[in-house]
């Protein structure tokens, strides 16, 4: 039975039909990506004093908030250590009962309100302070009170909500996420962050699997097919067949010089009636694509989608023929 007492009157022009509906979304997501525009139109030298006070940092970044800031906040926190930098998400109300005592004098803190006034926060940022904690403030309200305190203050401040009443924190959480994740890219930077180090920190998963993957892990290296300068077209047909359509042509030092393909084959086939004693010199393509020992596997993997081809002679520091890696093998492991 319905509440007499609920108000289930729909509000005056509210969406209804499936057009309509479709047009608030496209709305919400036009609202958020101007807040996001406008953030980064007013990011100034305030933003690379926040950097630089990160950076500086020897402890832990510990993250706070109230509410929906503080969903954000466990985000930036986890962003921040996913690339480097040692964070925590620190509740205000525990921190004050209690969870105080994982602040170190090295730490730095970043304190998220969109109103600036949270108590909680207040009284956080009160004891951080007197205990030597540099303070960065995300907050929607310039000038509040927790801006007055902070160390450093970014302005987060958004011209209105996705929600039609204006009132759910809609675009102010995606504009403070945003600004978190660009503190953390640029911070990254600085501190000289690489694909090595994210793969050290996310050692499961395919994201690792991703990283730590490196051609020589996967390559044909015993019985690597190669033919010589001198080889003919009779020399390759079996290779070919065999070494799923790709063999390296190495000079008498064993450097690639090119590579012969089916593909060559075939269309060499469709030109001329007689091909077999064609030097393999007047149909490969010279100056090929070629991996070196220690690439990444996902690098390998992208030549091969940008340049359409189904493998990569390997080699070494030497630029000799060490192996061939092929597209098939690569996503078998995981480097998509």
């Amino acid at each position: 039975m319905p509440d007499p007492d609920r108000d289930t009157v729909s509000r005056p022009n509210a969406p209804s039909t499936p057009e309509e509906l479709l047009l608030e979304g496209q709305r919400v997501l036009r609202i958020e990506g101007r807040a996001i525009e406008n953030l980064a139109v007013r990011l100034d030298e305030t933003f690379l004093e926040a950097v630089e006070l990160l950076a500086a940092c020897r402890g832990r970044v510990l993250v706070s908030g109230v509410g929906k800031s503080g969903i954000v906040g466990r985000k930036i926190a986890a962003t921040l250590t996913a690339t480097g930098t040692p964070a925590t998400f620190l509740h205000p109300v525990e921190g004050l009962h209690g969870d105080l005592g994982i602040v170190g004098t090295d730490d730095a803190a970043i304190l998220i309100s969109k109103s600036g006034g949270t108590a909680e926060l207040s009284e956080l940022v009160d004891y951080l302070l007197r205990a030597g904690v540099p303070v960065i403030s995300l907050s929607g309200n310039p000038g509040s009170p927790l801006d007055r305190l902070a160390t450093v203050a970014l302005d987060c401040s958004v011209s209105e909500e996705a929600c039609p009443m204006d009132l759910v924190p809609t675009t102010s959480t995606t504009a403070t996420l945003a600004l978190g994740d660009a503190l953390a890219v640029v911070l990254l930077q600085v501190n000289g962050f690489q694909e090595q180090d994210f793969a050290l920190l996310h050692p499961g998963g395919s994201l690792g699997r991703k990283l730590r993957l490196r051609v020589e892990t996967v390559m044909i290296e015993e019985g690597c097919p190669r033919l010589p300068t001198t080889a003919v077209i009779r020399d390759a047909i079996v290779p070919l067949a065999e070494q799923r359509g790709t063999v390296p042509i190495v000079d008498s030092a064993e450097h690639v010089v090119g590579v012969i393909t089916a593909g060559d084959l075939t269309r060499l086939m469709e030109r001329r009636e007689q091909f077999l004693d064609v030097p393999v010199v007047d149909v490969m393509t010279s100056s090929p694509k070629v991996a070196h020992v220690g690439d990444l596997g996902s690098a390998a993997l992208h030549a091969m989608e940008v340049f359409g081809i189904m493998a990569l002679p390997v080699v070494d520091d030497d630029d000799r023929l060490v192996g061939i890696v092929h597209l098939h093998e690569l996503m078998k492991a995981g480097a998509v």
